[in-house]
């Protein structure tokens, strides 16, 4: 694969070809592999959000009238036009506690690293980062999956984004005169519609300094991935979490996928 064209490329046109050229790949995992435990934790939630498939009639919280709207908005998917899922992606991340402390919830963060000796932009469509005295890191990044307006694949989008969430974070460091880190894995997640997948990405600075100069890392970069373990996966990404055991299992997921992101 040291033969292959490389090309400066922005993170949002990253293909196959870039996994490929850079010594990327994905894996599928299963649960117990991913969490470290194949027991999802239970949900501190409320009951009226796990047990109704939708809105139910009555007065009710502002969080759990939110949850119903935000998720029908997601599901629909309109003709030509970017869906409402970065607006529910941010509401669950919040409604299960990614911001805690001095994490902050972030839609469309522009960020940029090296690439084959020029700068290229990244954009995530959501992030959570966590503020310092040495300013402020990503820690969590999310990236929809817009196939209904294009054939761009979200996977190749969302690596990219971690390595420039890494340049970044680095970056961030020397300027506040702390020494860089020589690795992070970050945590990612595409949406479609209601439906996530979740991954864990090591970046490292082999492989910024690979794609700066446009050679073949010698190391191969691992990323696991996890679909949640829904009864039905192969109706996952349409179903979303409308059914109630789809909702239940995707929100254990997030409340298990929290701890990656110290």
């Amino acid at each position: 694969m040291a033969n292959l064209v490389r090309s400066a490329k922005s993170g949002s046109s990253w293909g196959m070809n870039e996994l490929i050229a850079f010594n990327i790949e994905v894996i599928d995992v299963n649960a117990q592999t991913f969490f470290g435990n194949a027991i999802l934790p239970q949900l501190p939630l409320s009951p009226v959000i796990l047990n109704n498939l939708e809105e139910p009639a009555g007065p009710l919280h502002k969080a759990d009238m939110d949850f119903f709207a935000y998720m029908e908005d997601a599901m629909i998917i309109p003709p030509g036009e970017e869906s409402l899922v970065d607006d529910f992606a941010a509401f669950v991340l919040k409604m299960m506690h990614y911001d805690e402390g001095r994490r902050v919830i972030h839609l469309r963060k522009e960020m940029g690293f090296e690439m084959c000796g020029q700068r290229v932009d990244a954009k995530t469509d959501v992030c959570v980062m966590e503020r310092s005295g040495t300013g402020a890191k990503y820690l969590l990044l999310v990236q929809e999956d817009k196939r209904h307006l294009s054939r761009d694949d979200p996977e190749p989008q969302l690596i990219a984004e971690a390595i420039a969430a890494f340049y970044e974070n680095n970056r961030a460091r020397k300027a506040a005169g702390l020494p860089k880190l020589p690795s992070r894995t970050f945590a990612g997640i595409t949406m479609i519609g209601t439906a996530p997948t979740f991954y864990k990405i090591p970046v490292t600075d082999e492989i910024l300094i690979s794609l700066a100069t446009s050679q073949y890392p010698t190391q191969v970069t691992t990323v696991t991935k996890l679909v949640p373990p829904v009864p039905f996966p192969e109706r996952l990404a349409n179903d979303g979490m409308k059914p109630l055991v789809n909702r239940r299992i995707i929100l254990q997921c997030f409340e298990a996928f929290r701890q990656f992101l110290n």
